[in-house]
């Protein structure tokens, strides 16, 4: 497990093949929560920001971009987990042409002193080296995960690393990252749907919503 500490701001080097863990300490800073985090639990998904339709045909978008950009032979998907789990399942079934499909777990936690990303899991060595890496994400927010997942990926011999989210956020950005291919830009409101959750809630829902406060 990686545990890489990240102080609070604001709003496998030589590793075997076979291994999925590589064990290092990072400093990384981050946002708290990478959005507004609703205060309470009794928050509930409002209104739709992005439809499933819209959704569908930035699939369509995507994948027609990146099968240009590449040769998909030399290409690796790598899906951030567990959020990613939707718009990878999406992606990669909308090429005509086989692509190599692989996930990491990286978690986020936050304590009074600041916060930490846990990288659970990353693909196999012989994955990622002499490939062309593609990160998947379903949101792009300060950017703290990809910066961090970036260096790790080089360091295992990526021939290259860019980054596909369904939604971008650029106004919660705080590392030198950007969305490479991205299916929408949202403003700086926390969202839930399409693989986001709040509090492990809400994954499941085809569309991506404004999370609101219920009334009383």
């Amino acid at each position: 497990m990686h545990v890489i500490a990240m102080p609070r701001e604001g709003s496998g080097a030589g590793s075997p093949p076979s291994t999925r863990h590589h064990h290092t300490i990072d400093t990384l800073p981050t946002l708290p929560y990478d959005s507004p985090m609703p205060s309470d639990k009794t928050s509930k998904p409002g209104r739709i920001l992005v439809s499933d339709s819209q959704i569908t045909e930035a699939i369509a978008r995507l994948s027609s971009k990146i099968a240009q950009d590449y040769d998909l032979s030399t290409l690796v998907l790598v899906g951030v987990m567990d959020g990613a789990v939707s718009i990878l399942a999406d992606l990669m079934r909308s090429f005509e042409q086989s692509v190599t499909v692989t996930t990491a777990r990286i978690r986020s936690y936050y304590g009074s002193t600041g916060g930490q990303l846990i990288i659970d899991s990353l693909p196999l060595r012989d994955r990622i080296e002499g490939r062309h890496v593609l990160i998947v994400e379903d949101i792009l927010d300060s950017g703290a995960t990809c910066e961090l997942f970036t260096r790790r990926l080089m360091e295992m011999g990526a021939l290259s690393v860019k980054i596909c989210a369904m939604l971008d956020k650029p106004s919660r950005r705080i590392h030198n990252v950007k969305a490479d291919y991205f299916g929408f830009e949202i403003p700086d409101t926390f969202v839930v749907g399409y693989g986001l959750d709040y509090d492990g809630k809400y994954r499941n829902l085809r569309n991506v919503h404004v999370l609101n406060k219920e009334s009383s």
